[in-house]
């Protein structure tokens, strides 16, 4: 087996705790859970977001909400049901929602300042898709400097078309999407019971 970027440049391997991080819930919104949009293993892994997110409560860790915008009549409408974020891991209290039009959470959104208000430099990633958004947001917090811990489990994706017109299956972008992402931009743990307190 090869070595990683993240392994030959001397970055760590180990997740840090989630009481030392910011949890980051993108898009986990009802567009994923139904229709032409739903993902292959999206309920098993809101299982997975929401004991990260109970855990996180409890523990006093702070969290933000992405939710993606792309307009009226669109999968994302934000103001219709398609675009909302799913009820049993939606924002309580005043944990912030930050509202996005573009794969990486950092673009045109006020994302960094918020972590740069509460000091923060680790991240913990959750949400959809794997292959898109926790991709781009991955590679973003790196690019920026922070620290991010995807958590496996708690994403998935969707089959996608390729060039010679056959089908991916989703769990191989899925695997292929978190092997990129751990090659350098973040450390990857398998799912919930893998990310230390």
């Amino acid at each position: 087996m090869g070595e990683t970027l993240r392994a030959l440049s001397g970055l760590p391997n180990a997740p840090v705790g989630l009481s030392d991080s910011t949890l980051i819930l993108i898009d986990c919104q009802n567009t994923y859970t139904a229709g032409v949009m739903e993902l292959e293993g999206v309920q098993e892994a809101l299982d997975q977001v929401e004991v990260l997110l109970d855990r996180a409560r409890t523990a006093g860790t702070p969290i933000i909400h992405i939710q993606h915008s792309a307009g009226p009549g669109s999968p994302y409408d934000i103001d219709a049901a398609s675009g909302a974020i799913i009820d049993r891991v939606a924002p309580r209290g005043d944990e912030p929602v930050v509202v996005k039009a573009f794969p990486n959470s950092f673009v045109q959104t006020e994302l960094a300042d918020l972590l740069a208000k509460s000091d923060a430099s680790n991240l913990v990633l959750t949400g959809f898709m794997t292959h898109m958004c926790i991709n781009s947001t991955a590679r973003g917090a790196f690019n920026l400097g922070f620290a991010p811990t995807v958590v496996a489990g708690a994403t998935a994706t969707r089959s996608l078309p390729t060039v010679d017109g056959s089908i991916l299956p989703a769990a191989t972008v899925h695997a292929a999407g978190l092997a990129a992402i751990a090659d350098l931009f973040a450390v990857v743990v398998p799912d919930a019971a893998a990310l230390p307190d």
